[in-house]
C-alpha cells in the first residue's frame, strides 16, 4: 500500500488499526510492530512520524473515545439552567456511565506500572479538563452560593487528582470494600466545603470498576 498523502487520513488509520489491537489484545500485549504489520504497507517511519510510542498512541486513541464525553461536558458547563453544583454532579455521573469510559478502562494497563501514560493523562486533564470545565463551574457554584469555598482552582485540581488518582483502580488497586471507605471519605471531605458530590449510582460505579480491575489483574 503506498503512503497515504494526506496526514490526517494516515493519523486516522494508524489509530483505527491501534484500536482494533487493544480491543482485542489489550494494551499490555499490543506492540508498534503489531500496529505497523496491521497497516497494510505503511511505512514504520510514517507511524513514528506522527507518533513517538506507544503511549502517545494509546492516548490518542483515548481521546477518539472521549470526543463525545468533551462534547456533553460542554453542553453541561453551558447549560444556564443549573447551578454549579448541579453541573458539577452531573459533569461527575457522566464520566462515571459512559459505555465509552468502560471500554478504555477494559483495555488500559496498570497505570503505576506505566509512568509515562500516566503523566501523559493527568497533564491533559490539568491542561484542559481543570481550567475548561471543572474550575469554571465551581466559580459559577460560589457566585450563585450552591458552593462554598474560597479556593476554586485548588479545589477543582483536588477533586480531578483524587478522583483520577487515588480513586482510580487502574492506578490504585484495592478491593471493594476499601474502594467504598475511599469514596465515602472523599464525599465527607467535600461535604464540609458544601459539595456532597458523591451518590449511591456513582458509589455503584466505583465499586464495578474497582471489582473489574480486580479480575483484570488477577
Amino acid at each position: 500500500m503506498a503512503r497515504n498523502k494526506y496526514p490526517e487520513e494516515t493519523i486516522r488509520l494508524i489509530l483505527d488499526v491501534a484500536q482494533r489491537f487493544f480491543l482485542e489484545k489489550g494494551y499490555e500485549d499490543t506492540s508498534i510492530q503489531d500496529i505497523i504489520n496491521g497497516l497494510g504497507g505503511l511505512s514504520k517511519g510514517a507511524v513514528y512520524h506522527h507518533f513517538k510510542s506507544k503511549e502517545e498512541i494509546f492516548n490518542a486513541v483515548g481521546d477518539r473515545y472521549n470526543e463525545q464525553i468533551v462534547s456533553e461536558l460542554k453542553t453541561i458547563r453551558d447549560d444556564s439552567t443549573l447551578t454549579g453544583f448541579a453541573k458539577l454532579k452531573k459533569m461527575f455521573r457522566l464520566s462515571l456511565s459512559s459505555s465509552d469510559r468502560d471500554i478504555v478502562f477494559s483495555v488500559a494497563p496498570n497505570m503505576l506500572e506505566h509512568p509515562k501514560l500516566l503523566a501523559m493523562q493527568m497533564r491533559e486533564i490539568f491542561s484542559d479538563i481543570v481550567p475548561h470545565y471543572v474550575q469554571p463551574i465551581i466559580e459559577q457554584g460560589v457566585a450563585d452560593g450552591s458552593i462554598k469555598t474560597k479556593y476554586s482552582r485548588e479545589l477543582s485540581e483536588v477533586i480531578i487528582m483524587l478522583t483520577n488518582l487515588w480513586l482510580n483502580p487502574l492506578v490504585l488497586r484495592t478491593d471493594v470494600e476499601s474502594m467504598e471507605k475511599r469514596v465515602r471519605f472523599f464525599n465527607l471531605m467535600l461535604k464540609n466545603m458544601g459539595i456532597e458530590l458523591m451518590d449511591e449510582q456513582m458509589m455503584e460505579s466505583y465499586k464495578r470498576y474497582c471489582t473489574l480491575a480486580n479480575q483484570k489483574f488477577i
